[in-house]
């Protein structure tokens, strides 16, 4: 095609966009295929979402005439990407046929490949990528917001989050809050420690997203010493059995108070505990297949 139209991009014509989603994929292809001319900014039209071939037919011959009105010429430049099957043959069909329309089928072959290749059936699910590509980034802001709300930080934002763990230090909050965030669940911890007031915003927290994280003094007690490893005298009384139930006896106390769930994480892989978590977690809140 010889265009004559000029845009703010350039002498680069305007690339139509048609989509039975959003057209992120072909906005993405057109902005790299315009780079290779030296614009990094093309001009774009964007018809997403169709319901049928009319509004496609519609949507071409609205731009045909307005290209031959300003610019002398109704050629059109169209990327489409359409994964119904009857609706993309009968665009397919048209713009073949259209003198005016140069047309890249930017989905056909790319499916057709892998299907031939993985010898399985594409799902013809517009949307597939974007659903996919929210769920990334609702992880991404997941883990991140559970990174700055770990070990009690930021305790006046509790109650944005989907998950509050609480318990005493070593209970497997933080494993168990990246994990849950992992999934997309936005997770804070807070540790109890009886010489330390626990931040009263946990009474604002929706009781069932609340959970409290429970051991046995043995195990507590075996994971603690591990983890002082040779500090002093003085600093080992963390891994004191007599201090370890007086530490779990407050912690049992306050979750009472609270009405929380209480996990215990004894003898418990991290997928364990999170798996009965995310089921009581659940039953009040349920989540979206795209979230897990």
């Amino acid at each position: 095609m010889e265009a004559t139209e000029c845009t703010t991009a350039g002498a680069l014509p305007t690339i139509h966009v048609i989509s039975d989603s959003v057209g992120i994929t072909a906005q993405a292809v057109a902005r790299a295929a315009a780079a290779q001319f030296g614009v990094t900014d093309p001009s774009i039209e964007v018809l997403p979402k169709v319901k049928s071939f009319e509004q496609v037919r519609d949507f071409l011959e609205a731009h045909s005439r307005h290209h031959a009105e300003a610019f002398g010429d109704p050629s059109v430049l169209v990327f489409f990407t359409l994964v119904n099957g009857e609706m993309r043959d009968k665009v397919a069909a048209y713009v073949e046929q259209s003198p005016n329309i140069v047309a890249v089928d930017l989905m056909t072959d790319a499916v057709d490949a892998i299907a031939r290749m993985s010898g399985q059936q594409p799902t013809h699910t517009p949307g597939s990528l974007r659903a996919v590509n929210e769920g990334y980034f609702r992880r991404i802001e997941a883990l991140e917001f559970t990174i700055s709300h770990d070990d009690g930080r930021n305790p006046e934002e509790l109650t944005r989050a989907d998950i509050v763990l609480i318990g005493v230090s070593r209970s497997s909050k933080t494993p168990l809050s990246i994990y849950l965030a992992q999934q997309g669940l936005k997770v804070a911890n807070v540790p109890l420690d009886p010489e330390t007031a626990s931040p009263k915003q946990l009474f604002d927290v929706d009781r069932t997203r609340l959970f409290g994280l429970m051991t046995t003094p043995d195990v507590l007690a075996g994971i603690r010493e591990r983890r002082m490893g040779k500090e002093s005298a003085a600093a080992r009384r963390y891994a004191d059995l007599e201090y370890i139930y007086e530490d779990l006896d407050a912690a049992r106390a306050l979750m009472r108070q609270l009405g929380c769930i209480v996990i215990h994480t004894e003898g418990r892989a991290v997928e364990e505990a999170a798996q009965e978590i995310l089921r009581y977690y659940e039953r009040n809140h349920p989540i979206s297949l795209d979230i897990i």
